[in-house]
């Protein structure tokens, strides 16, 4: 059986950035509990952007649960199980409860690691390392941590200072 997933956009308000960005969250559900996360910076909230990023992301014939925003729409044709969560007199965390502690917990790892600010030019970087750790949080072996970070030097090829600095701009 496949995983259920949430599946959110948030717009990070609360944290410093000269302009705001839209990210959206995908946490798999297991038996109730929170497993691995997806993040991502996208440009629109458009159907191009989310199936976008769920055709990267998420595996065929999941189960997800959306809110009712409209670029959702399309996901059964997309091959995917679309639930849509949408109730009038519910704040938006008692929708999709597990999104918004993902949201809250990147938050405060923000304000605490990064005192708060954080270039939109580099983001992405900061998206990617949160989900690197959060998703490695219950691993039983730690020591694979350094292996794979081993392991992805020697695979990935070397990455310039012009195209670091630079990927946010793309």
């Amino acid at each position: 059986m496949k995983p259920t997933l949430s599946v959110a956009i948030i717009e990070n308000k609360d944290v410093e950035l000269k302009e705001k960005s839209l990210i959206v969250v995908a946490v798999e559900i297991k038996d109730g509990q929170m497993g691995r996360i997806r993040l991502k910076r996208i440009s629109d909230a458009s159907s191009d952007s989310l199936h976008g990023f769920t055709v990267g992301s998420i595996e065929r014939d999941s189960t997800l649960h959306t809110d009712g925003w409209k670029g959702y729409s399309g996901l059964d044709s997309l091959g995917y199980i679309h639930k849509i969560t949408k109730v009038k007199d519910k704040k938006a965390s008692d929708l999709l409860p597990h999104v918004h502690i993902v949201v809250s917990l990147l938050k405060r790892w923000i304000l605490g690691t990064h005192q708060g600010s954080v270039s939109k030019k580099h983001i992405d970087y900061y998206l990617d390392e949160f989900t690197f750790r959060f998703n490695r949080r219950t691993s039983s072996y730690r020591g694979k941590l350094f292996y794979r970070l081993l392991e992805n030097a020697v695979l990935i090829g070397p990455t310039t200072y012009e195209n670091f600095v630079n990927r946010g701009e793309a």
